[in-house]
């Protein structure tokens, strides 16, 4: 298909999913070339760290008469920086022909070419791009379902003949 023509069809496809919730069917029309698998995880480590951040601020800086208006918006400030990471969960999605995820930037697409091999261990999904860092998905740090993306990502690789190995 042309891109187009394809960007008709997802056009169309928004259209009639909006119609459909309008009506009170809530299982979207997906295209079958979009069918993507989603595993989220749970940031824990840096909220928390947010918090000790913030206790030890309010521990150590004790505000004059004229700041203390500033004290106080700067600890409300870094307590919702803790509740927006705790509410913006990581995820991975692994697609028929991408990987997707969340990284501080923004979302990251990684195409098979761009995947040099993926690595599988107990805890840990490992996959090492072909130019820049490694994606690490942690079932310690993020609260990841390592053993689920790991099958998934087993059937990518097969799909796409990128390396995969187990340890």
């Amino acid at each position: 298909m042309s891109r187009s023509w394809e960007r008709k069809v997802r056009n169309n496809m928004n259209q009639l999913n909006k119609q459909r919730k309008k009506q009170g069917i809530q299982t979207p029309i997906v295209p079958s070339g979009e069918r993507a698998d989603t595993f989220k995880g749970r940031s824990y480590i840096g909220p928390i760290l947010l918090v000790l951040i913030t206790a030890m601020y309010s521990l150590f800086v004790r505000p004059d008469s004229t700041q203390s208006t500033m004290y106080w918006v700067t600890i409300g400030c870094y307590l919702f920086l803790a509740l927006l990471f705790v509410l913006r969960r990581p995820y991975i999605k692994v697609g028929t022909d991408y990987v997707q995820t969340r990284k501080f930037s923004g979302d990251r697409r990684l195409k098979p070419e761009d995947i040099k091999s993926i690595t599988a261990q107990e805890g840990y999904v490992v996959i090492e791009r072909v130019r820049g860092s490694n994606w690490v998905f942690s079932r310690i740090m993020n609260r990841y379902p390592t053993t689920e993306i790991a099958e998934r990502l087993k059937q990518f690789a097969k799909q796409h003949g990128v390396q995969f190995s187990e340890k």
